[in-house]
């Protein structure tokens, strides 16, 4: 079954539990949380302390994005503070087989992430390894971007893989989707689907949450 993983990263940060209660109510059972480092990316967001505040309020599994040039030292301290699953950039990862067996060791599901401009086969040596991997559709480090549409060609590349290897690892995309593109994402092969602007910058993030879990559901009727 496809999800809908709601970003906080679009969310009113000063009513974040309301913002947070409002889609784990409308039928969300992942969030996705957005770490960035000043560095990797151009943007600072938020720390451990916060993710741990985050997990007192729900009950949904954190689904955390380490955009950050230092993973290893990190992941293990967000990953005590409540994370369920983390993702680390391949970009910045030298020991990447490594650092996904860390994560599991530690305790989480490990996921990987490619931007627009990595090929899939620099992952091909631990899709294996991978509980899931996270294309970038837009260029990290800000929200409310517009969808790249190359990044459907890898999730294509990932499914046939992933198939063809006879392995089961998940795939997410993150940037730019929307009730309008969200079926396109699905059909061509996404488990997980990251929107952020699309469900809080709206009048109800319940009702958004909830139209684009019907555009995603319907979609998985038809996979090209």
């Amino acid at each position: 079954m496809v999800e809908i993983l709601p970003s906080i990263l679009a969310a009113n940060f000063a009513r974040l539990g309301e913002e947070i209660a409002a889609v784990e109510q409308a039928g969300a059972s992942l969030l996705h949380v957005d770490i960035m480092d000043g560095h990797f990316v151009p943007n600072l967001t938020m720390g451990p302390p916060v993710v741990s505040s985050i997990r007192k309020v729900t009950k949904l599994k954190l689904d955390l994005h380490l955009m950050i040039t230092d993973p290893d030292r990190y992941a293990p301290m967000f990953i005590e503070a409540g994370a369920d699953q983390v993702l680390v950039q391949q970009e910045v990862c030298p020991h990447l087989d490594r650092t996904l067996r860390m994560i599991q060791s530690e305790g989480a599901l490990a996921g990987v992430v490619i931007n627009p401009a990595t090929p899939v086969a620099m992952l091909d040596d631990v899709l294996d390894v991978v509980d899931y991997v996270l294309v970038m559709s837009v260029n990290p480090g800000f929200g409310g971007q517009k969808f790249i549409p190359n990044s459907l060609k890898k999730v294509r590349e990932l499914a046939r893989k992933r198939q063809e290897w006879r392995l089961n690892f998940a795939i997410e995309i993150d940037g730019g989707i929307s009730v309008d593109n969200v079926g396109d994402a699905v059909r061509a092969g996404c488990d997980w689907i990251v929107t952020g602007t699309s469900i809080f910058h709206t009048p109800d993030s319940k009702i958004a949450f909830q139209e684009m879990q019907r555009a995603a559901r319907e979609a998985t009727l038809v996979r090209v």
